[in-house]
């Protein structure tokens, strides 16, 4: 039998008086998979995140951690995940060392020849008073912690708040090694170029609902394809699956478009019958399918 999903919330709610944050969200996170978790602020991200976490109780629906009731069996459950939150609060007394010894003992067993690499790969000062540390700082602490330990699931809040692109290259990193590893990450991320990068799949909400969700390639098919060619002679009208509207023209012979995926064969013939000289097709990205989920609701 296969294995069950890491994570399985179907139609959850959380309501606060009249307000609603969650509205209906399903999320599902299996072995090994690396998922994105997009919405902007006010989404219910991190909301979900702390029911998951046995911080929150929900109002309705379901939410299953390894198939456990995450409010009911929070502590056995925590020793098998280990979490990093947008903004990380540590002991100001302590040195980072000791915060991250700390972390370690509530959690899963941690690998100590790997959290000495992890503290060398961050640039992370140990020995250092952590009512010291800048940010960034903090922000490395708990990802040394998370990366150290053996968990079979991390959880990740906006985890790379706070650092320089050269340590949000190490973490970048970090999480494809874990993966590989078969480690399941859950990735809540603004930074949708990191999403997409580690993400093998995508689940975006609005207003406490999930309004998308698939692999990055699914997902890509739903937003449309950019392509700009310079040819020999001009190129008459394309099929009515094309969009010029965003269309540069220099004496006929450049043009730019925007088409769907599926449609790109038929509309590309009359392209390449006018003869090119150059060409660039760019594939959708998930900050125009993000963006288009958005204005489409908004609209």
């Amino acid at each position: 039998m296969a294995d069950a999903p890491v994570i399985d919330i179907q139609g959850l709610v959380k309501t606060f008086g009249s307000f609603r944050a969650l509205d209906g969200l399903d999320l599902r996170l299996e072995p090994g998979e690396v998922r994105g978790f997009l919405g902007p602020n006010g989404a219910g991200k991190s909301t979900t995140i702390r029911i998951l976490l046995g911080l929150m109780r929900a109002t309705g629906g379901t939410a299953w951690l390894f198939g456990q009731d995450p409010w009911a069996d929070a502590v056995a459950l925590h020793r098998r995940l280990a979490y990093v939150p947008g903004d990380v609060v540590v002991w100001p007394s302590l040195t980072g060392g000791q915060c991250i010894d700390v972390l370690g003992a509530s959690g899963p067993a941690v690998d100590t020849a790997r959290r000495d690499e992890l503290i060398e790969r961050f640039d992370l000062d140990p020995t250092k008073k952590s009512r010291d540390y800048s940010k960034g700082n903090r922000q490395k602490v708990a990802l040394v912690a998370a990366f150290a330990a053996e968990a079979d699931l991390l959880v990740l809040d906006e985890p790379t708040s706070g650092l320089d692109p050269l340590m949000e290259e190490v973490f970048r990193e970090c999480v494809a090694e874990r993966a590989a590893q078969g480690t399941s990450v859950l990735l809540s991320s603004h930074i949708l170029s990191e999403v997409e990068a580690l993400c093998s799949t995508v689940s975006i909400i609005r207003k406490g609902a999930t309004v998308r969700a698939g692999t990055v390639t699914e997902l890509r098919t739903l937003a449309r394809t950019t392509v700009h060619a310079v040819t020999r002679s001009a190129v008459p009208d394309l099929p009515g699956a094309a969009d010029r509207r965003g269309e540069t023209v220099d004496a006929g012979h450049e043009i730019e478009f925007t088409v769907d995926p599926a449609h790109l064969d038929d509309v590309m013939a009359p392209v390449v019958a006018a003869g090119l000289v150059s060409l660039t097709v760019r594939p959708p990205s998930l900050d125009e399918l993000f963006l288009s989920e958005y204005s489409e609701a908004d609209a």
